[in-house]
């Protein structure tokens, strides 16, 4: 199971055995799951052809949907806005004027540029928005540490400094063609640095980069004014209890509709121009 909501292939097969495979896994799961008395399985942000065959496997089909910004080849942040409609670019304009007039600086990290100094701030963000947000944070000291060490290449660290002291930032994971942003925090709060740090300065980055997307983690319909699509994300359960099955398949095949519904009125009254597609 991923520790992090980013869809990839779950199933360990052989090129060109990928379908029996799978399907010989998904028995065994069964088995073990019986074996072992447990309620159920649950195989979480699979790809669209898991998905596709774990039905056909009578597995239970779940739909949700995050918030992706896809890269149509821009050259810069300014070719992305004038494809946006003039209301959406003339807000985003304002929050990055906004932003940039907190009283501090921006900064951006990688590789050997991360010293010990940075994840020491970044914890300290960390943990401020776990206990905000009356959660409780699952990451320890230490794993920075070990990203430090171990990840720190695949890794861009943005963070704001005001008077001497860092005061913000976000941590994202630097993919094959993907820039995935994972965490934010922040000690003091200024206006629109949330979205400029987490979601513009992505968006500048993967461009630079030539990235395709911008994929911001889980929840948040107000990615959208900021030029973040919903995309459809999938998961397969099983359920060892018959009568439990049914009744969460009646709930998951009402919920498989709204969601698409969802995705496409989103979809519809996006931030982008109606002409771009003529």
């Amino acid at each position: 199971m991923p520790f992090t909501p980013v869809t990839g292939r779950r199933f360990l097969t052989i090129s060109g055995y990928h379908d029996i495979a799978q399907s010989a896994l998904l028995e065994g799961l069964k088995i073990i799951v019986s074996q072992q008395k447990w309620s159920s399985a649950h195989i979480t942000f699979c790809s669209a052809e898991e998905f596709k065959l774990g039905k056909d496997l009578g597995l239970l089909q779940r739909i949700g949907q995050q918030f992706h910004w896809e890269n149509r080849n821009y050259k810069n942040f300014d070719e992305f806005l004038i494809n946006l409609s003039s209301r959406k670019r003339k807000n985003i304009r304002k929050e990055r004027r906004i932003a940039a007039n907190f009283g501090g600086t921006f900064h951006q990290f990688t590789g050997d540029e991360i010293k010990l100094e940075h994840w020491e701030a970044f914890w300290n963000f960390y943990i401020d928005t776990g206990n905000r947000k009356w959660g409780t944070p699952y990451l320890t000291r230490e794993f920075f540490d070990y990203a430090h060490k171990e990840l720190r290449d695949d890794i861009v660290l943005f963070l704001c400094k005001k008077n001497e002291k860092w005061v913000a930032g976000a941590l994202n994971f630097i993919g094959r063609d993907t820039l995935f942003g994972r965490y934010w925090g922040c000690v003091e709060t200024y206006p629109c640095l949330h979205f400029e740090v987490c979601y513009y300065l992505a968006i500048d980055f993967a461009i630079r980069n030539k990235l395709s997307r911008v994929e911001a983690g889980a929840q948040g319909e107000h990615k959208l004014a900021r030029g973040y699509l919903p995309t459809p994300t999938y998961s397969l359960h099983w359920f060892e209890n018959s009568g439990f099955a049914n009744a969460v398949e009646e709930y998951l095949v009402a919920e498989r509709q709204a969601v698409g519904d969802d995705i496409e009125i989103l979809t519809d009254y996006g931030p982008f121009r109606k002409v771009l597609e003529d």
